[in-house]
């Protein structure tokens, strides 16, 4: 419900012309999806229910508050948002791999910390997100595989890259945090075996 939470507020900060405080927003989103299912199983409240929330939870933050960063102002534009929210839906939806501990397709919270980062480090230059948009919606409709982002229940260099996140966000200027979740985010999408297997 966090996400969700933060994902909303999101959404009204882009409405409302706040495009820096809406990024922040999914940052922080982006750090409490990951935490989300590590407390579930803590608690042992996992259920059908909840995984159906969360799906809503990274569909609104990571879809619909994402592609406002696009600021669509013309066909063009509003069409790249629509196929962006389309790409984050069918990847939540279809793209089960069927294999354990892997995902088929990019997870869309690592597709919106790029773009949030690219926002931020590029003060909102809206060609570059748009180009960044466009490959990121082909890594989330791709076939390739990515591991299960358990970086609260996996190695400790994991667990230290988490908290370096959160004091990036809560104590770093906006080009810190930007370059820090590109890299956290890049490493994620083109190494993804290599780096973050529960292996490794």
């Amino acid at each position: 419900m966090a996400n969700l939470i933060m994902g909303l507020s999101s959404i009204l900060c882009s409405l409302n012309g706040q495009y820096h405080c809406a990024c922040w927003l999914l940052l922080i989103g982006f750090l409490l999806d990951l935490a989300d299912g590590a407390v579930a199983r803590q608690l042992n409240a996992c259920s059908a229910l909840g995984a159906k929330l969360d799906d809503f939870a990274d569909f609104t933050s990571f879809g619909l508050a994402t592609a406002l960063l696009l600021q669509a102002h013309g066909i063009l534009d509003g069409l790249l948002a629509i196929v962006y929210v389309l790409a984050v839906f069918s990847r939540l939806c279809f793209f089960s791999s069927g294999i354990p501990f892997m995902y088929r397709g990019l997870p869309c919270p690592y597709a919106s910390s790029l773009l949030t980062g690219t926002y931020l480090l590029t003060g909102g230059n809206l060609v570059v997100l748009r180009i960044v948009a466009m490959i990121m919606i082909l890594f989330m409709v791709d076939q390739g595989f990515y591991p299960h982002d358990k970086v609260l229940e996996s190695q400790l260099w994991k667990k230290m890259v988490y908290a370096g996140g959160i004091l990036m966000v809560l104590f770093s200027s906006y080009s810190i945090v930007s370059l820090y979740y590109l890299v956290w985010s890049s490493t994620y999408i083109f190494f993804p075996v290599a780096l973050w297997s529960c292996k490794v």
